[in-house]
């Protein structure tokens, strides 16, 4: 069943990407019309530098522009999520508390997967940047490589500091994981589903609180999110179907998604084909790979200018 009492944010949160010119170059322009576009979409929340904002390339002067800039685009129509991941818990504090001055709403941050890490130091980790800043803070646990946390450490997180409101996963089969957590913090948590939202329409009845994809469906999931929760759930499903395929295919690489996240942006007449670069390192994909991906993005317009024309 959904949550019975949300922690505050409930629905898309679309991650903004950092549009990049053909020499690498900030397009800070490009990254304000993300915003407003986020912001048209019915977004709840936007976030930002997150993986698919490709905050592992970004100076920490330039994550301070990209923040900056989303605060100044927003002009306080919904909040700003600010990712302050570093592997350092000392200095992903230092930026929680920088962003927090400077205006977000909520704090978010990656748990550091270089190398392996006990439970007990994961979460001191964890505590340290809950502790450094007042407003809520997000938590993402992003582990290819093996387990991601649970409701055991939800909830001891969630006890020692309050302030952490929201958990992100993206994994598949988590619902059980997702009632976990619920009842581990007594709904004081909120789980959200990354992923793309590959996995929404089966979490709902879990209990997710919301999804984090990327931007350029934004509006397309906000109305599957509006249908499956509201028990519409085929409908969902029909205009689910137009935007899995593109879902499954970009996400086999990350690199690829971001290849692919930024043409569809394009096509949708948010950024202009010239910030649609990704900065080095990246995979470039072949021209066949690009072609079918092009295609997929096209039936992912198609589906939206159909929904925003119904």
């Amino acid at each position: 069943m959904p949550p019975t009492s949300s922690p505050g944010l409930r629905g898309v949160i679309p991650i903004i990407p950092t549009p990049f010119r053909v020499d690498e170059s900030l397009d800070l322009a490009g990254l304000a019309r993300c915003v407003r576009f986020a912001i048209d979409c019915g977004a709840c929340a936007i976030c930002l530098p997150a993986y698919a904002s490709e905050f592992y390339k970004l100076t920490e002067a330039e994550r301070l522009q990209v923040i900056t800039t989303a605060l100044e685009a927003s002009e306080g129509r919904l909040p700003v999520i600010a990712q302050s991941n570093h592997p350092s818990a000392r200095v992903a504090a230092e930026l929680g508390r920088r962003y927090e001055q400077m205006g977000a709403g909520v704090i978010s941050f990656a748990l550091p997967r270089q190398f392996a890490v006990p439970a007990q130091d994961l979460l001191d980790y964890c505590r340290t940047i809950c502790d450094a800043v007042q407003v809520p803070v997000l938590v993402q646990d992003f582990n290819p490589g093996g387990p991601t946390v649970g409701a055991e450490f939800a909830g001891t997180l969630h006890e020692r500091c309050p302030n952490f409101r929201f958990l992100k996963l993206e994994e598949p089969l988590m619902a059980t994981k997702v009632r976990a957590v619920r009842a581990a913090t007594t709904d004081g948590v909120g789980v959200l589903e990354g992923w793309g939202g590959m996995y929404v329409l089966e979490l709902i009845p879990a209990g997710v609180c919301g999804l984090m994809p990327g931007l350029g469906a934004a509006d397309l999931l906000q109305r599957i999110w509006h249908l499956g929760t509201s028990a519409h759930t085929e409908e969902a499903l029909d205009l689910f179907e137009a935007l899995l395929p593109q879902l499954v295919f970009a996400l086999q690489n990350l690199e690829l998604f971001l290849c692919l996240e930024k043409k569809l942006l394009a096509a949708r007449g948010v950024l202009d084909e010239a910030s649609t670069y990704v900065r080095r390192p990246t995979w470039t994909p072949d021209q066949e790979t690009l072609a079918y991906g092009l295609r997929l993005n096209a039936r992912v317009v198609k589906a939206c200018t159909k929904l925003r024309t119904a």
